[in-house]
């Protein structure tokens, strides 16, 4: 299976393939030794060489969103073959709003009405469960509106601000 996948606004191609129960992986060219056990719903332990990863995701919105500990990042996976996965790109255009992905406290807004954003600039900060994350920008344009300031309290699915 063959994917096309970015993280953060960088693109990968990753093949994956699963050979009597061990998978092979091919991240751009390069072979990886990697074992997968998928722990829970939507949340899948990685060991890469001697190092263990716990990566956790969800979906807000239609975007999917990846967690390594507890740095988040914009993800979109593609199959090249399909349809589908080639009209994804439309996504980009118009406005796109910026979604709490969990309940907590803003901490900090980085970031102001008109400010000009890049692919993952960070927004605001949030402290859930005694752990700051940094919100980040799902696409490249400007601040039109801030929902939010520093102190308030956010459920998951809370617009924070959007980004057009």
């Amino acid at each position: 299976m063959l994917y096309s996948v970015n993280i953060d606004g960088k693109n990968y191609r990753l093949e994956l393939n699963q050979f009597e129960g061990r998978w092979s992986c091919i991240l751009n060219g390069r072979q990886l030794e990697v074992d997968a056990v998928l722990a829970r719903r939507d949340v899948l332990s990685l060991r890469i060489g001697n190092k263990a990863y716990e990566i956790k995701s969800e979906h807000v919105a239609g975007d999917l969103h990846l967690w390594v500990g507890s740095t988040r990042f914009a993800a979109e996976v593609r199959d090249p073959r399909s349809l589908r996965g080639r009209t994804r790109g439309l996504d980009d255009r118009g406005p796109k709003k910026i979604i709490a992905p969990m309940p907590g406290k803003v901490i900090r807004v980085l970031l102001h009405e008109g400010d000009e954003v890049a692919l993952g600039t960070g927004i605001a900060v949030m402290e859930a469960m005694k752990m700051q994350n940094e919100i980040k920008s799902p696409k490249k344009g400007i601040i039109k509106k801030i929902f939010v300031s520093e102190g308030a309290a956010v459920n998951p699915g809370d617009v924070l601000a959007i980004v057009e």
